[in-house]
């Protein structure tokens, strides 16, 4: 699977926290991040990701052109509902992609969660 790995500033943590516990299953995987999203991932991890730009610098864009491209299969994009963001169109626009092109998308841990366990237990994505 190709997997996108995306998190808002206030969010980095709960990423790198989510990609520690699921070292394991993430690391059988194509892996693709925003900029210091995916620095910061193989910083703490280790796993090998193909790193975009960062986000408000067009890392939501190159993710998107992926997406309508068919090129990805899973979306963790850990958001921050509570702060102004930016680049907030391309934000809206990702997720659009996502539902238009049918690509699962988990939006905080609770739903990267179980996604992830659906991934390593082999129940939903082949």
């Amino acid at each position: 699977m190709k997997i996108a790995l995306i998190a808002h500033d206030k969010k980095k943590d709960e990423i790198i926290e989510l990609s520690k516990k699921y070292k394991d299953v993430l690391g059988l995987h194509e892996l693709y991040a925003t900029g210091t999203t995916g620095t910061l991932i193989m910083g703490e991890t280790g796993l090998s990701i193909k790193r975009m730009k960062s986000g408000p610098l067009g890392g939501d864009q190159q993710i998107g052109a992926m997406l309508a491209e068919g090129k990805l299969d899973l979306i963790v994009f850990l958001r921050d509902p509570l702060t102004a963001q930016p680049h907030e169109p391309d934000v809206s626009a990702l997720l659009r992609l996502c539902d238009v092109q049918k690509i699962p998308l988990a939006t905080n841990f609770s739903s990267a969660t179980i996604m992830l366990e659906a991934i390593k237990n082999k129940i939903y994505f082949n």
